[in-house]
Parts: structure tokens; sequence; C-alpha cells
């Protein structure tokens, strides 16, 4: 259970002081380009770019960086051998470009989350992009509930393994297990949502009344040179992807 609750962002990385909405500006950029690119070359160098800054995002620990990228490494492996086994055009390059497209669309939400209180984030979006405050505020309250959820369910489960409960190696049973506690967790997290939908009412989120921000947000130099940084690695991976002959934009042919 600790290692679950250990996700959250790693106390003074240097990416950190990055303004999130500048973040999310450097990954709709990074998005752009992944999405309309068919070559391994491109993503290729947008990954290298993307682990060069693992260690501004305090991600030295290797047993940590694991615990928060390994459903991603499974998903970027997944994608890369299905599509070389089922797919007869499909080769080995093609599966390696398809998983590092993958991984370097997902990595910079990882680094988004572990350099970024979700408190800050959403102050950006409700002063920067002008998103709404129920919605943010809401999202934010949600957040805040994750690791309670994590708790609850390491609970359930040693709970259940005290009074003899077990699935031993039976896949099926292990699956019928899992379910049973994932009802559980829904039931409670259905009443704790309304509670805090009621909590939120109460203190005039959704009166409408314009509302004021205590903490403020703002944007330096450094902000608009991170997501200049993201354009100029994008432009160098396309640049090297029609140098080599390896460019393959999605709307062509």
């Amino acid at each position: 259970m600790t290692a679950s609750l250990s996700l959250g962002p790693v106390p003074g990385a240097a990416l950190g002081r990055i303004n999130p909405v500048a973040q999310l500006g450097a990954m709709a950029v990074v998005t752009l380009v992944l999405l309309t690119s068919l070559d391994v070359v491109t993503p290729a160098v947008v990954v290298a770019a993307e682990l060069c800054l693992l260690p501004a995002a305090g991600l030295t620990d290797l047993r940590d960086l694991w615990r928060r990228t390994w459903p991603l490494a499974l998903g970027a492996g997944s994608v890369g051998v299905v599509n070389v086994l089922l797919s007869d055009e499909a080769t080995l390059v093609t599966g390696v470009g398809l998983g590092l497209r993958v991984v370097g669309l997902a990595l910079p939400g990882v680094l988004l989350v572990a350099t970024t209180d979700p408190v800050r984030l959403a102050d950006a979006l409700t002063i920067h992009w002008r998103v709404s405050t129920r919605f943010a505020f809401g999202a934010l309250a949600a957040l805040r509930l994750v690791p309670l959820l994590v708790a609850e369910f390491e609970s359930v489960r040693l709970a259940r393994r005290t009074r003899g409960v077990e699935a031993g190696r039976n896949p099926v049973a292990r699956a019928r297990l899992l379910a049973g506690i994932a009802f559980t967790l829904l039931v409670g997290a259905v009443r704790r949502g309304s509670r805090l939908a009621t909590a939120m009412d109460a203190r005039g989120f959704d009166s409408g009344v314009p509302r004021t921000n205590a903490r403020g947000s703002r944007l330096h130099r450094r902000d608009a040179a991170f997501v200049a940084g993201a354009v100029v690695v994008c432009g160098v991976a396309v640049t090297l992807s029609v140098l080599t002959g390896a460019w393959s934009p999605i709307f062509v042919g």
C-alpha cells in the first residue's frame, strides 16, 4: 500500500517550477506530432528528449520510476507485439515505432503527475485557460480521493485474507474475488462522491458567482521557453525523419 500511495508529486523536482498549463501546452504539441506520424524516427527522437527530463522530474530512483511507468511499458510492448503478429504489412520496425508512439504520448503525463501538485494544476487551469471552477475543483477533489480508494482496496483485500477468503493460484477465483472487491469499492465511491458533491454545493461551488483565487498562478519566461523547447524537439524529430526518408504522415495515402 505504501508503494501505491507514493506516486504523487516528487518533492523538490526542478520540472515542478514549470507552470502546469505550459506543461499541458508542450504535451499538446508532442501529441499533435506523434499522432500525425507513423514512422519510427519521430517518436524515437521525442522519447529520447522526454527521457532526458526524468532527472529534472526527480525520477532518478529506478524502483520509483518502474512503479510509475510499468503500465506504460506493458501497454507499449503489447501494442507493438499485437500489430506485428496480427498485421500482414507490419514489420518489426513498425511495431517498435508504434510502441515508441505510445511511450511518447504517455510519458509526458507521467512527468506532469510527478512534478505538479493537483492544486496548482486546478489554479492554473481556472486562471489561464478560464476552465470552469466547478469542473476544475471537482476534478481536484476526485484526485484527492484516489489515495483513499487505494487504501480502501488494500483494507478490503487484507480483511478478506484474514477471513480466509483467498483465490490461491486459481485465476478464475482470483477474477471473481477481484470483481467482488471492485463492486465494494464502487458502492463506497458512489456514497463518498455524493457526500462530496453535497459538501461542495454547501460551500457555494454551484452558486454561479465568480470565485477568487487565493494562491494565484503566474506564467514566466521559463514557461514560454519550455513550450518553445517542445516545439524545437518536435521540429528536429520531423526534420530527421524526413532527411532519413522515414517520414510517413498519417494523412498521406
